[in-house]
């Protein structure tokens, strides 16, 4: 099955190009897609110095965010080449090609799984994926000093982990893969979020369609988690973004009722308030 990979920049081309040489001779990947999300910086300059018949650059006209600037990439495998499977990956991921070609080989062999990711190994911790939000733990998450405690809330015991291949709610969207056939179906990524919730809101558009989302747990990927972001937003700016991104999943994919939505609205200015007063202080 032929694999192409998709990898989002901005403003990041020290780890895109670092990952370009990592993966550039992988023979299991017949295309390397670097979408550049109008970078500010030169970026675009130096990605261009790699491109070549099989690393092809996209610029795209304004930062669109994850979703939108990924869409330009599945599009572009979707319109130009014949890849069966797409590789969804920031620029900040060290992955080895051994471990690329066992995840090409459990989609192969498995035609239930539309979407797969690997263990993420990043800041000490591992990331197996995660159940789907809960209003409680939405509600907790707009709570100031309590909010980074609400993804425990979402997590798997060890022991759900008793399988290779394990179903899951949600996996991480730093890298995974996915069937092209599966993304067409839901219409790639929602575009209506610029960042956070993307994976959220991918799995509950694979949830509508029953398609399954599936862990590796015997292979992983180290997630080194560039600061890019941070480059270009303030904290408060990122907590708004997030925010934002959490009130567009409520409303259209949890489709929470009024009043429980006029909860976490409240909190969320509530937290708002407090993190600006704490900034001031």
């Amino acid at each position: 099955m032929k694999t192409g990979i998709i990898i989002l920049n901005y403003n990041d081309s020290e780890n895109t190009i670092k990952m370009l040489n990592q993966i550039k001779e992988y023979s299991c990947l017949s295309k390397i897609v670097v979408v550049d999300n109008c970078s500010t910086d030169d970026s675009v300059e130096k990605i261009e110095e790699y491109t070549n018949r099989k690393i092809i650059l996209i610029k795209a006209e304004k930062n669109l965010g994850y979703a939108a600037g990924n869409n330009l990439g599945l599009k572009y495998l979707e319109q130009n080449t014949s890849c069966e499977i797409a590789v969804v990956s920031n620029p900040d991921i060290l992955v080895e090609e051994s471990v690329l070609k066992e995840l090409i080989h459990d989609m192969k062999t498995n035609e239930n799984i539309a979407f797969l990711g690997p263990k993420i190994l990043e800041n000490g911790t591992i990331s197996k994926g995660w159940k789907f939000p809960t209003f409680l733990s939405e509600l907790i998450s707009n709570i100031n000093y309590f909010g980074k405690y609400s993804h425990r809330l979402l997590k798997y015991y060890d022991n759900y982990y008793e399988e290779k291949l394990t179903k899951v709610d949600v996996i991480h969207g730093c890298f995974f893969l996915a069937r092209m056939k599966a993304f067409k179906k839901i219409r790639y990524f929602d575009p209506h979020t610029f960042l956070y919730y993307e994976e959220n809101i991918l799995a509950k558009k694979a949830q509508q369609k029953n398609l399954g989302i599936y862990v590796d747990v015997t292979v992983g990927v180290t997630h080194a988690l560039s600061q890019s972001v941070d480059k270009s937003l303030k904290k408060i700016q990122k907590y708004k973004m997030l925010k934002k991104s959490q009130q567009y999943y409520l409303k259209e994919y949890m489709h929470l009722n009024i009043i429980g939505y006029g909860f976490i609205r409240m909190f969320y200015y509530l937290s708002l308030f407090f993190s600006y007063l704490t900034f001031w202080i």
